[in-house]
């Protein structure tokens, strides 16, 4: 792995320190009028999601992860496993749902993601900015009540549940934010 010195940091970047993966939240470079320089950083664990701040001093060298982002389609479960074929090479990938978090909601066959991959091992997924799923179970929607704002809770084909409108019903396509899990709109 290649080391890079701390004064090299950017935000996005991917850190290797004792065994962990770090994302570079924010850095900040420090000149006291006493003492060295140092580089303020707030870093977020890949793995876990876990964000702390670490000090270094300024060009301390620390390892850059390398992280291979790979466009793939996803074909369809195997058991608890997500299969995916690469994009490029066609080669299929078994996922576990662990190491998809969050975006195993959103998944729907045939559907495109960027998985992010640290060697073998799966350390991010990045998926639309929103998807269109199919509502599966909710109450029976309610004509006229566009305006107060009421919110359901509405199952989708993925098993996610969504607050949504009272109008929305079973078997509409709504467009859901896969990054806050909000309802936006009826498709």
């Amino acid at each position: 792995m290649p080391a890079i010195s701390t004064n090299d940091l950017k935000n996005g970047m991917t850190l290797a320190i004792d065994g962990d993966l770090l994302n570079v939240v924010e850095f900040q470079h420090v000149k006291p009028g006493k003492g060295g320089a140092f580089v303020r950083t707030k870093l977020k664990n890949a793995r876990s999601g876990a964000v702390l701040d670490r000090t270094f001093r300024a060009d301390e060298k620390v390892e850059r992860a390398i992280i291979d982002k790979r466009e793939m389609q996803y074909l369809y479960r195997d058991g608890s496993d997500f299969v995916f074929m690469d994009n490029s090479t066609y080669d299929q990938v078994h996922v576990s749902e662990a190491s998809l978090g969050d975006a195993a909601g959103y998944l729907v066959e045939s559907s495109n993601a960027v998985l992010m991959m640290y060697g073998t091992e799966i350390v991010g997924v990045e998926l639309p900015a929103s998807v269109e799923l199919s509502v599966t179970e909710t109450e029976p929607g309610i004509q006229g009540d566009r305006v107060s704002g009421a919110r359901k809770p509405a199952t989708l084909e993925t098993g996610v549940v969504v607050q949504v409108p009272l109008f929305v019903n079973v078997g509409d396509r709504l467009k859901v934010d896969t990054r806050s899990g909000e309802y936006i709109t009826r498709a």
